[in-house]
C-alpha cells in the first residue's frame, strides 16, 4: 500500500506527495496556506484519480511525458514526475489509481 506523505515547504506552505508502496513519489500536490486544505487536496486526490478524464496527459519542452490529475472543477491538485517515455508515464499514472484510494496519511509536520 502506497502513503500520503505531508510536509512543509521552505515558505510555510503544506504539500502532500504520494507514494507508491516501493517509496517512490509518483504525485506531488500544489502548495497549500492550510493543513486542512492539504487533506482536503488528499481527498480530492482519492475520490478522482478514479476516473480516467481527470488525468490530464502532457509532453514537457523538453519532450518528456507528464500527467496532471485535476479536480472536477479542472484545477490540478497533483502533478507526476518527468518520464522517460509514454509506457512509463501509463505506468505512473496507473500506480496513482491503484494507490491512492486506501493509501495512509503521514503527516511529517507534527
Amino acid at each position: 500500500m502506497g502513503k500520503f506523505v505531508i510536509t512543509t515547504r521552505k515558505n510555510g506552505e503544506f504539500q502532500f506527495n504520494l507514494k507508491a508502496t516501493n517509496g517512490q513519489v509518483i504525485l506531488t500536490s500544489e502548495g497549500y496556506t492550510t493543513k486542512a486544505a492539504c487533506m482536503n487536496g488528499i481527498e480530492s486526490v482519492k475520490k478522482n484519480s478514479q476516473v480516467e478524464a481527470r488525468f490530464d496527459k502532457k509532453v514537457a519542452s523538453n519532450g518528456k511525458p507528464f500527467f496532471n490529475l485535476k479536480a472536477t472543477n479542472g484545477q490540478i491538485i497533483g502533478s507526476s514526475q518527468m518520464y522517460a517515455n509514454e509506457k512509463n508515464m501509463l505506468n505512473g499514472l496507473a500506480s496513482v489509481k491503484k494507490n491512492a484510494v486506501d493509501s495512509e496519511i503521514v503527516d511529517q509536520t507534527l
